[in-house]
Formats: C-alpha cells, sequence, structure tokens
C-alpha cells in the first residue's frame, strides 16, 4: 500500500527529516511514535503532499505520488486528519460532510465504501447536530467531524495525526474505537501519536522517529515487549 524509501525533508534549508523510510500494507494499521520534535508532523506534511521531500520516494500502490501536491494526493487515495482538524468554523456537520461526499465523486472509478448515513453510525451525536457549526461542537466532537470528513473521501489509505491531542479522556476513548473499528473494516491506517500506550490499542506495527530519523521499529506481536522497555522509552520517547 504505502512505501516510504529513505526519505529526506525539511523548510528551507533547514533538515528535518533524514533517511526514512517505512511500509504499510494493505489493510494495515501501522504507528509513528515519537517525542515532541522527533519530525512527526513534517513527515504527515510530506505524506500528505504539503511539503516535497528533497530525496527519496513515496509510493502508493508502487506510484510515486511524492511530488505530487496535496489535492492529487487526496484523488489518489489519501486522506489526511491534520492536529488541529483544519475544519472551517463557520461551516455546519452537514456542510462538511456534503463537501467531502460531493469531492469523491469527481474521483473517477471511485467506488463509495463510506457514506454519510456510515459516519453518523459510527458517531451517533452527528445525527442530531447535522446544522451546527462546528465552532460550537467540543474538540472531540470537532475530530469526529473531521475524521468523518476524511473517510467520505473514500480513501484507500488514512492518515491520522495526533488525533488524541487536547482531547478528554471519554473523547479519546470513542475517537480510538472508531479508529479500531476501521482497521477491523480493512482500511490502511498511518496513526501518527505521541501516546504510545493508545498506539499500542490499535495498531499492528509502529516506528519510532527520533530526530528526524527512524531509529527502531515495533514488530507485530511485540507492543508488550516495546512498552515494559525503559531503555527503549527514556532514550526515545523521555520516559
Amino acid at each position: 500500500m504505502l512505501t516510504v524509501e529513505h526519505l529526506d525533508a525539511g523548510y528551507g534549508d533547514v533538515p528535518v527529516l533524514r533517511d526514512v523510510s517505512l511500509t504499510v500494507a494493505g489493510t494495515e494499521t501501522v504507528a509513528i511514535i515519537g517525542a515532541n520534535g522527533a519530525g512527526k508532523s513534517t513527515l504527515v506534511a510530506v505524506l500528505c503532499g504539503l511539503i516535497r521531500p528533497t530525496a527519496g520516494r513515496v509510493l502508493l500502490s508502487g506510484t510515486d505520488v511524492g511530488y505530487m501536491p496535496a489535492h492529487a494526493r487526496a484523488r489518489s487515495g489519501i486522506a489526511t486528519v491534520l492536529e488541529g482538524r483544519h475544519l472551517f468554523g463557520e461551516m455546519t456537520i452537514r456542510q462538511h460532510l456534503t463537501l467531502a461526499r460531493a469531492a469523491s465523486r469527481q474521483r473517477i472509478e471511485r467506488a463509495e465504501r463510506y457514506g454519510i448515513e456510515d459516519v453518523v453510525a459510527m458517531f451517533p451525536f452527528i445525527a442530531a447536530r447535522m446544522g451546527s457549526a462546528v465552532e460550537l461542537l467540543s474538540g472531540g466532537e470537532q475530530q469526529m467531524v473531521a475524521l468523518g470528513r476524511a473517510l467520505l473521501l473514500q480513501p484507500d489509505l488514512l492518515i491520522l495525526d495526533e488525533p488524541s491531542t487536547g482531547l478528554a479522556p471519554l473523547m479519546v476513548m470513542e475517537i480510538m474505537n472508531a479508529i479500531g473499528k476501521l482497521r477491523q473494516q480493512g482500511m490502511s491506517i498511518v496513526l501518527v501519536e505521541q501516546n504510545v500506550a493508545l498506539a499500542a490499542q490499535v495498531a499492528d506495527r509502529g516506528y519510532v522517529l527520533s530526530v528526524g530519523r527512524m531509529v527502531h521499529e515495533v514488530k507485530q506481536g511485540q507492543w508488550g515487549a516495546f512498552l515494559n522497555d525503559k531503555r527503549l522509552l527514556t532514550a526515545y520517547l523521555g520516559g
């Protein structure tokens, strides 16, 4: 599904990512974990097309998308929920979801996997508040709208950047339950998350990013050992 090969990227003359490689197989959820400043958000920006890499390749199902702009990435099958959600505050929930559904229908030969009714089933609160402006919602409710909007783009690959940040514990549980359901449904997911315990709950595998480099891979079935390895946690995640 997704292959990143020897990726370098940064801002102007300031390098951030160095020789980053990773893979995400079809129907797999892979976590990218790391401390603040590790380069996680820069990696997301490269994957979704907001930043061009200075070296390396980003392959989606074998096609090099590394130099495509963000809108072309979305049409090729990548949907991203950025940290901060980036919703339009004055627009209603209905308008956000309707716009995303209309955008997905501009894509050629794309089967509709998710409809608005599926988003409502995943997040029932939406049904009663379709006419509400998103600026009136809580952070957790906004995250649900952002995730629903991304699903209506009918992605092959879903990228989630720090979905638990700033949310109340109950809302974090709701979001993680939704991610778990998407995983069970076979969605390919890149979960960028600073909270390692949360990532371990829903991810098949994981990569540790530290100071712009991939320094460790958590293979399938190894999350328990990783969480109990205080040396690794302290060295790369601050304890």
